[in-house]
């Protein structure tokens, strides 16, 4: 037996390269990470977990200290935009949770993790090139690292993305735009509002559809915090990515909207104005023994609490698949001399395993845009009526957040037993046939 390890070089530390490189060190793989910031910083505001990322989460034993740190959501409540009438409340009754945490939280937990298992993360180390054959990262201060395996999980401006396509790569806007707040419990129940106190006490999420516009309100922090978003058309100067929100223009923006929202949004003395952006998905995430996860190869717009989910599905698919090859090739299951061209091979089925899953969900994340914005009107009455009847058992619709078969199989879906079925069909087409061979 062979004592290597394979070694994996990931550039970034958000989510997705956080969950990523956890995964891979519990497998038994060497790993290192490549931050360009100075310092991690507790940005950010509210972030929701659902199932098929809690489901990943939990089989890397995270999910206790995210339990502690987050909320369990109990239901999804949508409401008609001019007076909170509620539409629909979907139950959530998933065999994982759906967690609302805030994102500062998620962070501690994962690089709490990552210091138990003494992962190293190499801040202010910007990667200005990457050599795709021999598997080098070159760094702006002048380092440079090897690695066996390196992961491009740096996010929506993703440098390891342009430089796999060979030309620069932005993305591109949408039309919309979003304000960010967080406020206290405290500054909600002082508005004196049954109402408010109501929204308070629960453990759901609340959602309010309106022409071109929604709201979604939940609680962070183990309820002491509430997290707000309000979507709406973008004015923002074109390439600009985020500035700070103009109070009385948010308020504005959302006269004639229900009462209790218009007094939530009352008490929030800053907020954050944060553009939606997006790019194509590629047609290939990965380049010899580089591959790309999360926002640097299919970003989502946020209509479906997807974005950092699929990052965490996408790291967990990787660190179980390199792992399961890092321990064949110390058996000797696998030959050293076919190490780069497995590599090679394994990113290819992590392609093919999360790829479709990520196209689906882009694909009803730009559907849920206009099933949340429509203009009154005929449509728009016969999404709430459609609402008003939903049971989410069984149902089919045009929409995908009332197709049951679309919900199901985005939410319900094990991507850790799916990868392992996928590692056990290519490594019995190897150890039959000699050689690397495609499975799917």
């Amino acid at each position: 037996m062979s004592s290597q390890n394979l070694h994996v070089c990931i550039i970034g530390a958000g989510i997705g390269g956080l969950v990523c490189a956890i995964a891979c060190r519990q497998q038994g793989l060497s790993v290192e990470i490549f931050e360009q910031a100075p310092e991690i910083l507790p940005i950010g505001a509210g972030i929701q977990v659902p199932p098929n990322a809690t489901r990943a989460l939990d089989r890397l034993g995270l999910m206790p200290a995210m339990k502690t740190a987050g909320n369990e959501v109990k239901a999804i409540i949508m409401r008609r935009y001019q007076d909170g009438a509620v539409l629909n409340r979907r139950e959530l009754k998933h065999d994982s949770p759906w967690i609302l945490i805030h994102r500062a939280d998620y962070l501690d937990v994962l690089m709490n993790r990552l210091k138990e298992l003494g992962v190293p993360i190499h801040l202010d180390s910007k990667v200005e090139n990457v050599d795709f054959e021999a598997g080098k990262l070159y760094l702006a201060n002048g380092k440079v690292a090897t690695g066996d395996v390196i992961i491009g999980a740096d996010g929506l401006w993703s440098a390891t993305r342009s430089k796999m396509l060979g030309h620069v790569s932005e993305p591109y806007e949408t039309g919309d735009l979003a304000y960010r707040a967080t406020f206290t419990r405290k500054q909600l129940e002082d508005l004196n509002d049954p109402r408010v106190v109501s929204l308070c006490s629960s453990m759901e999420s609340n959602v309010w559809f309106g022409p071109e516009k929604h709201s979604v309100l939940y609680p962070v922090k183990n309820g002491t915090q509430f997290n707000m978003v309000l979507v709406r058309p973008d004015n923002l100067a074109k390439g600009k990515r985020t500035e700070k929100g103009d109070i009385d223009e948010m308020r504005d923006t959302f006269v004639g909207w229900d009462d209790v929202l218009t007094k939530i949004i009352s008490c929030i003395s800053s907020c954050l104005k944060w553009k939606l952006m997006h790019h194509d998905e590629l047609e290939s995430w990965t380049k010899g023994t580089v591959a790309l996860l999360g926002d640097a190869c299919h970003p989502t717009l946020p209509y479906q609490a997807q974005g950092a989910a699929m990052a965490a599905e996408d790291g967990t698919v990787l660190g179980l698949l390199l792992g399961k090859l890092n321990s064949s090739l110390r058996n000797n299951i696998i030959r050293r001399d076919k190490q780069r061209s497995s590599i090679i091979e394994i990113l290819g089925l992590y392609e093919q395993c999360q790829k479709r899953r990520t196209t689906t969900n882009v694909l009803g994340a730009i559907g849920n845009q206009h099933f949340y914005h429509m203009p009154d009107g005929p449509a728009q009455q016969a999404r709430d009526e459609e609402l008003k009847r939903h049971t989410y058992t069984n149902e089919k619709s045009r929409h995908t957040w009332c197709d049951m078969n679309y919900v199901t199989e985005l939410l319900d879906y094990d991507v850790w037993a799916g990868a392992e079925n996928i590692y056990e069909k290519w490594e019995k087409g190897y150890t039959q046939n000699g050689e690397i061979s495609s499975v799917l």
